[in-house]
């Protein structure tokens, strides 16, 4: 079963999310902020993490760049209502890609797809 994180501020996109991904098969753990997201990451071992990139106090940059300095295999998908320098950074240094919100969840499933599937070819 692939596990899934999920960080996001936001509950509405956290539980559309979820039950999305649930709905498809896989185990989905849910963060509501960046600092319980760099936690879970860092603690546990995920197939994919969706990171927002704007969120108070620690951005989905930050996650990003914290969590890969130490599980550099860490496979990220960055979220974004309005894409700027953070999401391209974090795609520049290894991100998947940066899914524009309000995304289209069968973006969401064909994405996540590509990237298990290239993760397994690695």
């Amino acid at each position: 079963m692939t596990r899934i994180l999920i960080i996001d501020d936001s509950e509405v996109i956290r539980n559309l999310l979820q039950e999305f991904l649930s709905d498809l098969g896989h185990k989905v753990d849910l963060a509501y902020d960046g600092h319980q997201g760099k936690a879970l990451a860092l603690e546990n071992d995920y197939d994919a993490i969706f990171c927002d990139v704007h969120m108070p106090k620690l951005n989905g940059y930050e996650v990003f760049r914290s969590v890969i300095a130490i599980k550099p295999k860490s496979r990220f998908i960055m979220t974004d209502s309005l894409p700027d320098e953070l999401a391209d950074m974090a795609v520049e240094q290894g991100a998947y890609c940066c899914l524009s919100k309000p995304f289209d969840l069968d973006q969401v499933r064909e994405t996540l797809d590509k990237l298990l599937n290239k993760s397994q070819k690695v």
